[in-house]
C-alpha cells in the first residue's frame, strides 16, 4: 500500500493543474495562477515522501514528468494565452505553444541528464517556470505593447537554456556570487516597494533573475581569469 502513497501525491500535482485549467477556461485567472503554485507544492512533496518510505520507482519518475508537463507546461501556457496572448493573434498563440514545448523539452533533457548534471539545474526548472507565469498573471497586470508575449517567450527560453540554476539542496557545486545576490535583492525590493501583493511572484522572479545574473557573472569571471593567464 505504501508504494501508492507517493504516486498519489504526484497525481495530486496533476489534479491541481487540471483545476487551474478549469479556472482558466472560466476566466478566473487569479485562482488559476495560484493552483499552479499549489501543484508545485505537491510536486515538491512526492519525492520526499517516496524517499521517506523507501519506495522510489521508475514508474513514479515517469508519472512525475507527465504530471509536470500538464501543471507547469500546458496550464500556464493556456493561462497566459487566455489572459493576454490571444490579443496578439497567431503570434500570441505561437508563444503559448512555445512555452508548452519548451517545458516538454526541459523535462526530457532533465530525465536524460540525471546522471551527468549534478549539483545544479541546467535551465530554469519547469515548476519554477510555470509558477513564474502563473503568479505573474495572478497579479492582473497587463504590460503595454508587446511586453507580455516577449516576457512569456523569455520565461520559456530560460527553461531550455544552458543557464545553471542552484538547487539549494546543500550539495550544489554552482558557485553563488555576491554581486548577483545584491542586484537580485535590489530588484525584488523595487518590485515589492511598488506592489507588496507581488510577493509570491517576486519569489519565482528572483530565482529566474538571479540564475541569469549569477551564471553570466560566473562566465565573465572565468573569461577574465583565462585572459589574465594568457
Amino acid at each position: 500500500m505504501k508504494y501508492w502513497i507517493p504516486n498519489a501525491v504526484t497525481a495530486l500535482n496533476l489534479v491541481l493543474g487540471m483545476i487551474s485549467l478549469g479556472f482558466t477556461m472560466q476566466g478566473d485567472f487569479v485562482p488559476a495562477g495560484f493552483f499552479i503554485v499549489a501543484a508545485m507544492i505537491a510536486d515538491g512533496l512526492d519525492g520526499r515522501v517516496a524517499r521517506a518510505l523507501g519506495v522510489s520507482s521508475e514508474f513514479g519518475k515517469e508519472l512525475d514528468s507527465l504530471c509536470d508537463l500538464v501543471s507547469f507546461g500546458v496550464a500556464p501556457a493556456l493561462l497566459a494565452y487566455q489572459f493576454a496572448l490571444k490579443e496578439f493573434g497567431w503570434i500570441g498563440f505561437s508563444v503559448a505553444i512555445f512555452f508548452a514545448l519548451c517545458g516538454a523539452l526541459r523535462l526530457a533533457r532533465f530525465n536524460v541528464n540525471t546522471t551527468t548534471v549534478k549539483g545544479y539545474f541546467m535551465g530554469l526548472p519547469i515548476p519554477a517556470g510555470g509558477c513564474l507565469v502563473g503568479t505573474f498573471v495572478a497579479l492582473g497586470y497587463k504590460p503595454s505593447g508587446w511586453t507580455f508575449p516577449i516576457l512569456i517567450a523569455i520565461f520559456a527560453y530560460l527553461m531550455v537554456s544552458s543557464v545553471h540554476y542552484p538547487d539549494f539542496k546543500g550539495k550544489g557545486n554552482e558557485q553563488i556570487h555576491a554581486i548577483p545576490v545584491i542586484l537580485t535583492a535590489v530588484m525584488a525590493g523595487y518590485i515589492l516597494w511598488h506592489s507588496l501583493e507581488a510577493i509570491v511572484f517576486v519569489i519565482f522572479f528572483s530565482y529566474a533573475f538571479f540564475g541569469v545574473l549569477n551564471f553570466a557573472y560566473g562566465l565573465f569571471g572565468r573569461q577574465r581569469i583565462t585572459a589574465a593567464k594568457q
